[in-house]
Formats: structure tokens, sequence, C-alpha cells
């Protein structure tokens, strides 16, 4: 035993102590979380966008087909139904003793509708709304853009009917 000892510091056989390798492992681990963090974080904001893209494009969608389909459509309402897991789009339609409604399918979490009536399309020169002219707007606030608008002429975008 002695003798291996000795053989060893004549070698001069070196390593690292326990607490260097963790002190070590310690930085790389902040290294890594200072990156991962921020990318995690802008995730985020970017499934909110996509949560509230998909939803007005699906009542977008349904407002168009709705204006191929019906005659007389009256005042168009779009409110949400319903609390919690069971929240959902409802489209109101037609003239007042003959109102319609569709339920569209459930409300992505921290989607709000913007345009409760149909409103005009911002971009187009038309004055009336109908199939040639209409804006519905959702917003959801963890989102980076935040606000989306499906409109007759433009289809998805950025922003709300005003």
């Amino acid at each position: 035993m002695l003798r291996r000892i000795t053989e060893a510091k004549e070698r001069k056989d070196e390593g690292f102590s326990l607490v260097e390798l963790l002190v070590v492992i310690i930085i790389i681990i902040g290294i890594l979380a200072a990156i991962a963090i921020p990318l995690f974080l802008n995730q985020r904001a970017k499934a909110a966008d996509t949560a509230a893209k998909a939803d007005v494009s699906k009542i977008g969608k349904e407002v168009a087909t709705l204006f191929v389909d019906a005659t007389d459509l009256g005042t168009v309402n779009i409110t949400t139904t319903g609390t919690g897991a069971n929240e959902a789009y409802e489209l109101a339609w037609g003239p007042a003793g003959d109102r319609q409604t569709q339920n569209l399918g459930g409300v992505s979490d921290g989607v709000a509708v913007t345009t409760t009536t149909l409103a005009a399309d911002p971009d187009s020169t038309l004055t009336d709304i109908g199939r040639e002219n209409w804006c519905v707007a959702v917003e959801h606030e963890g989102g980076q853009i935040g606000q989306w608008q499906y409109t007759a002429n433009g289809g998805l975008g950025e922003g709300d009917c005003s």
C-alpha cells in the first residue's frame, strides 16, 4: 500500500475533487437554464396567438358560410355560452321574430371575442355589412400579437375590426 502511494506521488497523479465537479455542473445547469427559460416563455406567447388565430378562423369561416346559405341575416351576433370547459361560441342571425343560433364549438383558454356584432371590414370602402364586407375579431392577452381578425376580403390577419 505504501508502495502505491509512493508511486502515485512520483507520477504526480492529480484529479478533480467532488466539490470542483459539483461547482462545474451547477454552472452548466445555470447556463442552460438562462438559455431555456426565455425560449419557453416565448413559446407560451406563440401558443396563445395560435389559439386566438384558430378561434377567429373558426368563427370567420362559419360567418362566410352563413352569408352563402342564409337569405335574411338581420343582425349577426357572436357570443359565448357556458362557462369553463363548457364555454362555446354561438352565432345568432335572422330577423327579430325568427332568430336562429348555431353552436360553433369550444372557446380556447384565454381567448375573448371582441366583435359581438358583425362589424364592417376596416380595410373595405363599402359601408354596408354584407357578403363582401364583414369582420370578426378576438383577443388573447397572453399572446405576442394579442388581437386577430378575420374579414370577408382579407381572411385571417392581425388587429381588430375598428
